[in-house]
């Protein structure tokens, strides 16, 4: 560019972009009023977007019913097809105004296409920013680079970009070396915005594929795709940094100055992250394993980074920090193997044989389900004592499901015991107090009156 053409201050540069978008006005204006082929041109816009329309309304139905009809394909295809239904005018727009465009540059004048063709672009370009914008989760942010995107498409569509991007660089702020501009500003939420984006749908990926190898356990799987999810999200933020122009050595001094003073005000944070490492890293809690930690019973749903999330049999989810995990004792109920040994305490009568109560529980608890029975698993049944009104037994069985939950297999075992109870007639004692009331004597009753 000549130095000479170069604005000399922020008012030149506006003044410059003000009689840009004057010009392009007044010859937007002059193609509505002119005769000729640039009213044909309008004319022709009108009429293809009518046509789209009518066919958006004749063969919505049809694509309705062929879309259900899609049901084996991935989310993703789904997801895109569901966006293009709802903007079926705008497809069909697209398809029929290119056609047209291609074919009068074939047949005529460039010029007397050249209308057709801006529009063309820009109607493509906002089905594509559509479609692209779907992969930005937060609604905010999705409408903001929606907008964003549009208005750059449309700049690029009018032949506007440079006047433009001449403005937006002279709006800026200098401090020694760094040179900030509002243009730079814009490029670089562009760019973290895209690269946010693509570093989430990496994770997502490097996730998928992680669980489905199943040649890694799943603490690794966790750990690994956390690894993952750092080193993409530490590039994007470098990237942004260095978008912005500043220099990377001042701000390596800086961070870690600050780095010390927040370290001792974030110890218990810093303290999670390093256990919830130590946690993936030695194996000894990885997802759908049971656990108990204090009064929480319950399997683990997710690893996070600062917590593990417990997810109890009443579906209630607690989050502990993971530091507890290590400094406390915690029962993992799944840890080596899934085999769980229960106890059962009752009592029966001192009438009742002893030998005939354990063959009879031991035979009544096989009969139900989840109770593991044969081996090392057979259940089994012992007397530990002889109490003030019973004779106190334990029932101990095994069972290898324990994330289908304690408390009701244990129900289902003392109500199978009650049955089998019942038809031995064999009877489940409860404590029975007497009480005597005595005469009382001459001599003592003579001392109460007196």
């Amino acid at each position: 560019m000549n130095k000479d053409l170069i604005p000399s201050s922020l008012s030149d540069l506006y003044d410059n972009m003000v009689a840009s978008f004057s010009e392009q006005f007044a010859e937007l204006v002059e193609l509505i009023v002119t005769p000729g082929w640039r009213q044909h041109q309008l004319f022709i816009i009108l009429v293809l977007w009518a046509v789209a329309y009518v066919l958006n309304l004749v063969t919505q139905g049809r694509w309705e019913a062929w879309a259900r009809a899609r049901t084996g394909w991935p989310k993703w295809r789904l997801r895109v097809l569901v966006q293009l239904m709802q903007r079926l005018t705008l497809v069909y727009f697209v398809v029929i105004s290119w056609a047209l465009y291609l074919l009068m540059q074939q047949v005529t004048w460039p010029s007397r296409s050249y209308i057709i063709g801006v529009v063309a672009t820009l109607a493509l370009a906002w089905l594509a920013i559509a479609l692209v914008a779907r992969l930005v989760r937060n609604r905010t942010l999705r409408k903001i680079f929606k907008w964003v995107m549009w208005i750059y498409a449309t700049l690029v569509a009018l032949n506007l970009t440079d006047d433009v991007a001449g403005f937006l660089d002279g709006v800026a702020i200098s401090i020694g070396d760094l040179h900030i501009s509002a243009l730079g500003i814009i490029k670089a939420v562009l760019l973290i915005g895209v690269l946010l984006t693509l570093a989430r749908i990496g994770t997502r990926a490097a996730e998928r594929g992680l669980q489905n190898n199943d040649d890694i356990t799943p603490s690794m799987q966790v750990l690994l795709a956390k690894g993952i999810q750092v080193l993409l999200y530490g590039a994007v933020f470098m990237a942004a940094i260095r978008t912005l122009g500043f220099d990377l050595t001042g701000i390596a001094l800086l961070s870690g100055a600050i780095g010390v003073g927040i370290g001792f005000g974030l110890q218990k944070v810093v303290s999670n992250l390093i256990s919830g490492i130590i946690i993936l890293m030695d194996r000894s809690i990885k997802p759908g394993d049971v656990i108990s930690l204090g009064d929480t019973f319950g399997w683990i749903n997710a690893l996070g980074a600062r917590y593990v999330s417990v997810v109890t049999r009443d579906g209630r989810e607690y989050l502990i920090p993971n530091e507890d995990l290590i400094t406390n004792q915690v029962v993992n109920w799944s840890h080596s193997d899934k085999f769980v040994r229960l106890d059962l305490n009752f009592g029966t009568s001192y009438g009742d044989d002893p030998h005939k109560v354990r063959a009879t529980a031991v035979r009544s608890v096989k009969t139900v389900a989840r109770v593991l029975s044969g081996g090392s698993h057979e259940p089994v049944c012992h007397i530990i004592g002889f109490g003030d009104s019973s004779v106190d037994y334990v029932l101990r069985f095994w069972i290898s499901d324990p994330t289908k939950g304690l408390t009701n297999i244990r129900g289902n075992v003392y109500l199978a015991l009650w049955d089998a109870f019942q038809e031995e007639d064999i009877s489940l004692p409860f404590p029975q107090r007497e009480v005597r009331i005595l005469p009382e004597d001459a001599d003592a009753q003579q001392l109460a009156k007196e």
